[in-house]
């Protein structure tokens, strides 16, 4: 008998905690990517960082098959914020990022060296590195390129 009150009184308590939502409680997406104010006014652009990158594409040419390569991304903060890299992400385990875990002030620049490994890759290869910060977009995705040349057996 005790079970059953026991059993009972859960059950209800769950009906009743798993309810209609308020409409009120939903946080838009929108809100959380956007770089709007509490008062959901958009701010003014001059206040926002801004991520400029000398160049989003780099070409390593031709390399042997099992290589490592890195090159440098520069890049400046043209806004009126500081800039805040929260992650950058390579497209395969191949390749790696190492980017600034601190603010980049207004004026400022950066950079993302991005190291690639092409053991058992052949041909010609495009991988990206997505960027996500503050700035408005949030998402910027740059890329590198090479042609792996596998070396005859002997």
């Amino acid at each position: 008998m005790r079970s059953t009150i026991i059993l009972s009184a859960a059950v209800v308590l769950l009906i009743s905690a798993c309810g209609p939502e308020k409409k009120d409680d939903v946080i838009s997406t929108d809100v959380v990517n956007n770089s709007a104010t509490a008062s959901e006014t958009p701010a003014d652009p001059g206040t926002l960082p801004v991520i400029a990158f000398k160049e989003q594409t780099f070409d390593f040419g031709k390399i042997t098959q099992g290589e490592k390569v890195t090159h440098t991304f520069m890049f400046s903060n043209t806004g009126g914020a500081a800039l805040v890299i929260s992650s950058a992400q390579g497209s395969c385990g191949c390749t790696v990022p190492q980017y600034p875990r601190q603010p980049i002030k207004p004026g400022e620049s950066g950079k993302i060296d991005v190291t690639f490994n092409s053991e058992g890759k052949a041909g010609k290869v495009e991988k990206t590195i997505t960027v996500i910060s503050n700035c408005e977009p949030n998402t910027m995705v740059i890329s590198i390129k090479a042609e792996i040349i596998v070396p005859e057996e002997r």
